[in-house]
């Protein structure tokens, strides 16, 4: 047996095994076999909130969720701060629930709410060497929900925990979602969101309360989704600083002083739409990661 297993009595092919660190840098295995013992003695009904805390690495605050229905819940913690980007990223997710699911059911549900949520948010637009995200059940509610059901509760827990990992970036001082809507396409909508949430130049821009609409056309522009350059609107915090490709209303209007920015995308060219999750680009943002190995 693995040290993991054998502290919970279970078989090495029953245990998953999450972690992150320095790249390439081997793990203390004699240190972490120790915490394996220790953690196995401290395991508790109640401990939940004990493990989200103790999974932190540079988060801020630890992440948790849940949501209950008619008689079972859905439950999570998450960890992860920074190499927040889709494929792979430096986050720990752990969900739970007490329906009765098996795993087919549970894999549909958990793919199904991680494509629009976890897979939506980018912090920075860099990926990592691990990622994962798990969703165990145990039945011991005796409810088995329909998969309609289950899909919307597992969806609720991930968005909860995906707008939590975005709030607690790295260094971040502005939540921003970026909206796009009016697509060919969900396709276009993505890409467009993605390219424009990774865009540096606008990052600093909206850290810096500018609503510098150009750089959001600029970003556009560089993707190859469909639309006219001449019929682009976009909004900041619900004013349209650009429409039709050229300027709006006032750009004074936009108020950004708040933690939360909203950039609205209006390809004008379909019924498709999409939300990516992103953060500015701060001093302290750039500090972290200048500092993180030293």
């Amino acid at each position: 047996l693995t040290p993991d297993a054998a502290a919970v009595a279970l078989t090495p092919d029953a245990v998953a095994v999450c972690s992150t660190g320095l790249i390439g840098v081997p793990l203390p295995m004699d240190r972490i076999t120790a915490g394996i013992a220790l953690a196995a003695e401290r395991l508790a009904s109640d401990g939940g909130e004990d493990a989200a805390v103790a999974i932190k690495t540079t988060d801020s605050v630890h992440k948790t969720a849940v949501v209950s229905r008619s008689g079972w819940t859905v439950g999570g913690m998450a960890k992860g701060a920074g190499m927040l980007a889709p494929g792979l990223a430096t986050m720990l997710v752990v969900l739970t629930t007490d329906a009765v699911a098996d795993g087919p059911r549970l894999d549909t549900a958990l793919r199904t709410a991680v494509r629009t949520t976890f897979d939506r948010v980018d912090s920075d637009g860099c990926m990592s060497t691990n990622d994962t995200v798990l969703l165990l059940a145990s039945g011991a509610s005796g409810v088995t929900p329909s998969d309609a059901e289950l899909a919307e509760a597992v969806h609720a827990v991930c968005l909860d925990l995906a707008r939590q990992l975005i709030a607690d970036a790295e260094g971040a001082s502005k939540e921003i979602e970026v909206a796009v809507v009016g697509a060919a396409s969900e396709e276009d909508a993505v890409t467009v969101g993605r390219s424009v949430a990774r865009n540096n130049l606008l990052k600093c821009a909206l850290h810096g309360e500018d609503p510098n609409w150009g750089r959001v056309l600029s970003a556009i522009g560089t993707t190859d989704a469909a639309f006219d350059p001449d019929r682009l609107d976009v909004a900041i915090n619900g004013v349209w600083v650009c429409r039709d490709g050229a300027a709006g209303e006032p750009r004074e209007k936009a108020d950004m002083s708040g933690r939360r920015i909203t950039v609205t995308v209006d390809l004008r060219a379909g019924d498709a739409s999409a939300e990516i999750w992103t953060n500015d680009l701060t001093a302290a943002y750039v500090h972290e990661n200048s500092a993180y190995s030293s």
